[in-house]
């Protein structure tokens, strides 16, 4: 597929038509973080965004562009997007149909029904996630919002990493994890565009290295069975998503969940936040590889904050 990158005015142009329905989230520093890794780190916490994660960003963008005769959206999510699409949804008052894996956290569900989706639940893998997502557009005829594979989702993803660069000081690193990839396709196409010297690096679990695995081959590896704490980062790379990260992304970490784990307590335990495991994936990378961030100005995008109380693994 030739996927021409979205340009710096469409991004613009979704951060003009996104910002009133979300949160221009803060960016915090800990002097402790930065001791134990010898970076000097800028976390964005998309974990303080609203429905507690980034994609309001991608949904809310793509949602905001549909043509006035569509009644109803759609999509498959394990949470957030889930949630986001519930949530941009209704701010159009459009009826919003989510498929979920039986297995999503309880606390996402929850929150997607709270904001008056209708949740069907299938099998937890992509085959079932798409064969149910596909009778629901049959039945309803609702507009499919992918969950990043888009570019309206990857133009609003991009935002995030917008307000990075804005806020902070000339940053020598930016860093997501990277799931489907709509996070960091769209921050790797800011960051070539706002901050041409800056690298762009992303954190992935050992447990569903996919992505890893594509960006260092010349196809995409789907995600097989995978098996990680990161319950936000278990699906397969897009087809857009994967050309703009192969051109645009310098380097994916692979980090276990244990490595995930530490860094999560790391910043419960040091900034006072409430982070889910996903994001915790940077910087787990940045532990990892300490050698290559030393005195480095590193922005670090926190993905989200939806994790079940009843379930932390420390």
């Amino acid at each position: 597929m030739d996927f021409i990158p979205p340009t710096l005015e469409k991004i613009t142009e979704a951060h003009s038509r996104i910002q009133d329905y979300i949160h221009r989230t803060p960016i915090l520093t800990s002097k402790s973080i930065n001791e134990i890794t010898g970076a000097e780190i800028y976390f964005k916490c998309e974990n303080f965004q609203k429905i507690g994660a980034f994609k309001i960003r991608g949904a809310t963008n793509a949602v905001f562009q549909l043509e006035d005769n569509i009644t109803a959206v759609a999509t498959h999510s394990s949470g957030n997007h889930a949630q986001a699409v519930a949530y941009a949804g209704k701010l159009r008052g459009l009826k919003a149909y989510i498929v979920m894996p039986e297995n999503a956290p309880k606390v996402k569900v929850k929150a997607v029904k709270g904001y008056g989706a209708e949740v069907i639940f299938c099998e937890p893998n992509q085959k079932a996630r798409e064969e149910a997502l596909n009778k629901v557009v049959e039945r309803t005829g609702a507009a499919f919002i992918h969950p990043y594979d888009n570019e309206q989702v990857i133009c609003g993803q991009a935002t995030a990493s917008k307000e990075l660069l804005e806020d902070t000081p000339r940053l020598d690193i930016v860093m997501t994890p990277v799931g489907g990839g709509g996070l960091l396709s769209g921050t790797s196409l800011t960051v070539n565009y706002l901050s041409k010297g800056t690298k762009v690096i992303a954190g992935e679990p050992a447990g569903a290295d996919d992505a890893y695995r594509s960006f260092n081959s010349d196809q995409i590896f789907p995600s097989v069975n995978p098996k990680t704490i990161a319950d936000g980062l278990l699906t397969s790379l897009g087809q857009r998503n994967y050309s703009v990260i192969k051109e645009y992304v310098d380097s994916i970490i692979c980090v276990d969940d244990q490595e995930i784990i530490a860094a999560m307590q790391l910043i419960w335990e040091r900034m006072k936040i409430v982070i889910e495991p996903s994001s915790a994936v940077p910087l787990a990378a940045l532990i990892k590889n300490k050698a290559e961030f030393t005195n480095k100005k590193v922005g670090i995008i926190l993905s989200g904050g939806n994790v079940d109380l009843g379930k932390l693994p420390f």
